[in-house]
C-alpha cells in the first residue's frame, strides 16, 4: 500500500510553478500593471498551463486535483482567482481551460500551449518548474539549458499560435522555504519521507548535517538559475509576456498555507496567496 501511494505522490511534486496574462480593458478602478497594453477589448479565453500547483492539488481533499481551487482559472470565491478578478473588471469570459497537468515537467509545457491554441486563449498563465527540481536526487533534476529550452518551446506555441494572448508567467516557489516551515515538526518529515516527496530538497529533512545543508542550497541554486531563465525567456517574448519578478519564490507562506494531506502543495489559503501574489505582479492589479 505504501508503494502504491508513494508511486502515486511521486508523479505529484508541487510547489511547483503561476501565472500568464490577459488582456482586459482596464477600468478606472484598475490600473494596468507590466507595459504591453497595445491590445484592446476584454479577454474571452483564460487557459491556465503548469503543474499540480495550477491543477490545485490537495486543495479540496486527499490526493486529487481540485482545478475549483486554481489561483488561476478556479470558480471557488475563498481563492479568488484570476478567473475571478478579471470578471470582475468586466472580462466576459466564455471559456476557462485548466491544460496544467499534476506532475508535469517544463518538457510538457509546449504541449500543453498547444491545446491551448484551438481554444483560442487570449490570456495565459503559466507555473511550471518545480517538479523539475523535485527529482529523485540532485542529478535527476532538469538541466538548465535543458529546461531554457523547454520554456523556449512553449513560448514559441503560443507566440505563433496566439500571437495577441497575454501570457503570465510565475516563478517556480522556493522549495527550501518550504523545508524550512514544516521540518521541525514531527509529522511533517514522516509525511514527507513516507510519501517520498521531492528527496532532492526534502530527503533527511531533520538532518542539520553539512552535506543535507549544502544540497538542499544547491536544489535552491537550480531554482534561481530556472527563475533566471523565465525572466530571460519572458523578456525575449516581447510585452505581450510578464514574469512576476520572482515574486512567488520570494513568499515568505506559512504552514497554514501548505496542504494537511502532504505537507507540500498549496492548501485553499495557499492558492488564494498565490492567486494575491500573482496577480499583483501581472498585467493588472487593484488602484488600492
Amino acid at each position: 500500500m505504501k508503494m502504491a501511494v508513494t508511486a502515486v505522490l511521486a508523479s505529484f511534486a508541487l510547489v511547483g510553478t503561476v501565472l500568464s496574462g490577459l488582456l482586459s480593458a482596464a477600468p478606472s478602478a484598475v490600473a494596468v500593471g507590466p507595459p504591453g497594453g497595445s491590445r484592446t477589448g476584454e479577454p474571452a479565453v483564460i487557459a491556465a498551463l503548469g503543474d499540480s500547483i495550477t491543477r490545485g492539488f490537495n486543495a479540496c481533499g486527499f490526493y486529487r486535483d481540485c482545478t475549483h481551487r486554481s489561483w488561476s482559472t478556479g470558480d471557488d470565491g475563498e481563492v479568488n482567482s484570476h478567473r475571478l478578478r478579471l470578471q470582475r473588471l468586466g472580462a466576459d469570459l466564455s471559456g476557462q481551460s485548466n491544460f496544467a497537468r499534476s506532475g508535469a515537467r517544463s518538457d510538457a509545457l509546449a504541449g500543453q500551449a498547444a491545446r491551448a491554441v484551438p481554444a483560442d486563449a487570449g490570456y495565459v498563465t503559466i507555473e511550471i518548474g518545480a517538479n523539475d527540481a523535485c527529482a529523485r536526487s540532485e542529478a535527476e533534476m532538469t538541466p538548465i539549458e535543458d529546461y531554457r529550452r523547454n520554456i523556449r518551446a512553449g513560448l514559441a506555441v503560443l507566440q505563433e499560435g496566439l500571437p495577441q494572448a497575454r501570457v503570465f508567467i510565475a516563478s517556480v516557489p522556493d522549495l527550501r522555504r518550504l523545508w524550512a516551515v514544516g521540518h521541525s515538526a514531527w509529522v511533517i518529515r514522516k509525511t514527507w519521507a513516507e510519501l517520498d516527496i521531492c528527496p532532492s530538497m526534502l530527503a533527511r529533512s531533520g538532518s542539520e548535517d553539512l552535506a543535507d545543508v549544502h544540497r538542499r542550497d544547491r536544489v535552491r541554486g537550480r531554482i534561481i538559475q530556472y527563475n533566471e531563465v523565465l525572466a530571460a525567456e519572458c523578456a525575449a517574448y516581447g510585452p505581450m509576456c510578464t514574469f512576476d519578478a520572482k515574486a512567488v519564490f520570494r513568499t515568505t507562506f506559512t504552514r497554514g498555507q501548505i496542504s494537511k494531506w502532504d505537507f507540500f502543495h498549496p492548501s485553499v489559503a495557499g492558492q488564494r496567496l498565490l492567486a494575491d501574489i500573482t496577480w499583483r505582479a501581472g498585467f493588472f492589479h487593484d488602484s488600492d
